[in-house]
């Protein structure tokens, strides 16, 4: 039925959709990067934190006759603040720059105000319920439940590999050497846990995807609403028309003029060719294109009075094998033959019927370039 929604959405109704704050966007990754962003920071970066740590506190803690009779913790503080300031915003930038990266690199880079707005739908209590006990509370409910097994297997791992060596620290060996051992056993748990939060969020992505896609699902009422809505407004027949006045000129209309026919498909694409057995042993691709140079090659067909043959099996595959300014394969050598004798009939003044025209099933394309020999002869 036209009103079940069971068509793919179109690149306008995500484009829409995304306006109103809907697009691809997974929280379990972004929290990932950030937290592998942050293990990789401390395991390069963390010397000069500690460095700027140990120089704060030597200077906040230093004490002499003037400290001691103008003693002022504020100022102390703010020195410590002050020396570990740089390393904590650099930290901090990092993983904020990463964290917009990955949200906001699936929304084409777009700033998506509408989802700051206050939305009554987030307080009802109602639909609260629904996504608690519907489908996608069920789905988060799973994934928490994963991100509790994974991470707590990993933290009980981590725990049973060092937890010998954290138990000795202090016994024996040098403050700073205990120090860089536990650095490093903190360091490794960080990046245990970012790789199973990475994890989680490869097999969230798509389940995000999966579901972004089902809610913009159409009708085939609203496809046809919204290509005749496009097709028909104004502004895109009056740009379409501006582009393809500009492929009208230079080369395109230099190889137009010396075409002696074009295959169609017979609105997506438009091949002109021609055939001298003086300069060539085969027919040759003078030019071809699509959407609006294939337009503008019409247009130009018509000024000209050149023959437009509605052939799209032949067109296409013409289209996608064979380069301009190139003869056309082989394989075609019949199919083009049957043409040039049904355009030298035109040219005659006959009225002729364009025959069965046989393109090979190892040629045959769909719009998309894609092999298709069950397709259209």
């Amino acid at each position: 039925m036209s009103g079940e929604k069971t068509f793919a959405p179109t690149e306008k109704r995500k484009r829409d959709a995304a306006l109103k704050g809907d697009v691809l966007r997974s929280r379990d990754m972004a929290t990932a990067i950030a937290m592998l962003v942050g293990a990789v920071w401390l395991k390069f970066a963390g010397p000069w934190l500690f460095e700027r740590l140990q120089g704060g506190a030597r200077a906040g803690l230093s004490w002499d006759r003037g400290a001691i009779e103008d003693f002022n913790p504020g100022a102390m503080i703010l020195r410590l603040g002050l020396e570990v300031l740089p390393p904590l915003l650099l930290l901090s930038l990092s993983v904020l720059t990463a964290v917009l990266t990955v949200q906001l690199g699936p929304a084409d880079g777009r700033w998506v105000g509408a989802s700051m707005l206050p939305k009554a739908s987030r307080i009802d209590p109602l639909a609260g319920f629904k996504r608690m006990f519907g489908a996608a509370g069920w789905i988060e409910a799973a994934k928490g439940i994963a991100k509790v097994l994974v991470l707590g297997a990993i933290a009980w791992l981590w725990g049973k590999a060092h937890l010998n060596e954290l138990l000795g620290l202090g016994r024996g060996a040098s403050l700073g050497h205990g120090l860089t051992l536990a650095w490093h056993a903190l360091t490794d748990l960080l990046f245990l846990l970012a790789g199973g939060l990475l994890l989680i969020a490869l097999v969230d992505w798509p389940i995000q995807w999966l579901r972004r896609t089902r809610r913009l699902r159409m009708s085939q009422q609203e496809v046809r609403d919204e290509h005749k809505e496009s097709d028909g407004s104004p502004e895109r027949k009056a740009a379409q028309r501006q582009r393809a006045r500009q492929y009208a000129t230079g080369a395109v209309a230099k190889a137009m003029g010396q075409a002696q026919f074009v295959l169609t498909n017979p609105t997506h694409f438009a091949v002109a060719m021609s055939y001298d057995p003086l300069k060539a042993a085969a027919p040759v691709v003078l030019a071809k294109g699509r959407g609006d140079k294939a337009l503008a090659m019409k247009d130009l067909a018509r000024e000209l009075e050149l023959p437009m043959l509605e052939v799209p099996a032949l067109a296409r595959s013409v289209y996608f094998t064979t380069r301009e300014n190139q003869v056309i394969r082989e394989e075609l050598y019949a199919a083009i033959a049957t043409v040039l004798a049904f355009v030298l009939s035109l040219r005659r003044g006959e009225t002729p019927v364009l025959p069965p025209i046989e393109v090979p099933m190892a040629l045959r394309f769909d719009p998309d370039g894609r092999l298709d020999p069950a397709g259209e002869a």
